[in-house]
């Protein structure tokens, strides 16, 4: 790999979700030199999508040409099953791809050198090398949102699955006589520990009482104000979460778990009943470091950078940051 790092290097980065873009000029220090947010529109179709991020790609490097600095690759992160080696986004319910040869779309179109990533394993792969991850060697990052996924770092790689899907933490069955999960299964991780599935779950419960649509920080803000039901739900979304990591620890040994997604912005309401069930449930392995993610929703936008960064030789980043 390069030890010399021009200080007018940056990478191109792309974070691309179901409704929005997050957007990146970043140095191979890790430093963000620019930001902007665009919206995705998935509603209008995946070739229409495909050309935004195109053009946000295109006019973030002539951005950067025109401030002086040398635009050395592009980064993009999308949801959904990514072939990382072939560069092909195979299939994302919420961006609509199926199949879309992204990274050479866009090697054509700005000629600079590109890589595809998941949106999870990049932002774990962030928050391993620069975040709350940092320096810790094995990091398991989960991300907790409508959804749960995880992704496995290990000295700075993410591991990707020999079928592009390493990381479905979130489909460990954990109650088999639960709810049933969207992928078609009862008692998966995430059909109960979910953002999602916690608020569904009180609304479930509080039935003809329930005045509005109530989300997982409502839940936990009630819970922690002494309400009964929302102690209920919150405690069995604990209680799940808990034997999920367990089980992921027995698997990976990992030194950190790092939270991140929605559900992590709850905090100390979280992270500590989360700790003690986490901890009544090792025996024999080592308890792993529990944090909330440090890097928010930069966490993607990095990631990418980093792994564009890899594929071209550089990486000089979160040692000397």
């Amino acid at each position: 790999m390069s030890d010399a790092v021009d200080a007018d290097q940056v990478v191109v980065a792309l974070d691309v979700g179901g409704t929005g873009m997050k957007c990146a000029l970043v140095r191979p220090d890790g430093v963000t030199v620019r930001t902007e947010r665009h919206p995705t529109n998935a509603s209008r179709g995946p070739t229409a999508v495909v050309g935004t991020i195109l053009d946000v790609a295109e006019g973030l490097a002539e951005k950067a040409r025109a401030d002086g600095l040398t635009p050395i690759a592009v980064g993009i992160a999308v949801p959904g099953v990514v072939d990382e080696a072939r560069g092909v986004a195979v299939w994302s319910a919420n961006v609509g791809f199926r199949d879309v040869p992204l990274r050479g779309l866009a090697v054509r179109r700005l000629g600079l050198p590109t890589t595809l990533g998941h949106d999870v394993r990049v932002g774990g792969l962030a928050e391993a090398r620069l975040g709350a991850g940092r320096g810790t060697g094995h990091v398991l990052f989960v991300a907790i949102g409508t959804g749960i996924a995880a992704a496995h770092v290990v000295d700075g790689r993410a591991a990707v699955g020999a079928h592009d899907a390493a990381g479905e933490i979130g489909h460990i069955l954990v109650r088999p006589d639960g709810p049933r999960c969207g992928c078609g299964r009862p008692g998966c991780l995430e059909a109960i520990a979910s953002a999602s599935a916690i608020g569904r779950r009180y609304a479930e419960l509080a039935g003809a009482t329930a005045d509005a649509p109530v989300t997982a920080a409502e839940v936990a803000e009630r819970a922690a104000a002494g309400e009964p039901l929302a102690g209920e739900v919150w405690q069995e979304a604990v209680e799940a979460l808990a034997d999920g990591l367990a089980t992921g620890q027995a698997l990976y040994d990992v030194a950190t778990i790092v939270l991140g997604g929605g559900l992590a912005q709850a905090g100390d309401r979280l992270l500590t009943p989360l700790r003690a069930a986490l901890h009544e449930r090792m025996t024999f392995h080592r308890e792993p470091r529990l944090v909330a993610a440090a890097l928010g929703d930069e966490a993607g936008c990095l990631g990418a950078a980093l792994l564009a960064l890899d594929a071209v030789g550089v990486r000089d980043h979160q040692e000397k940051r």
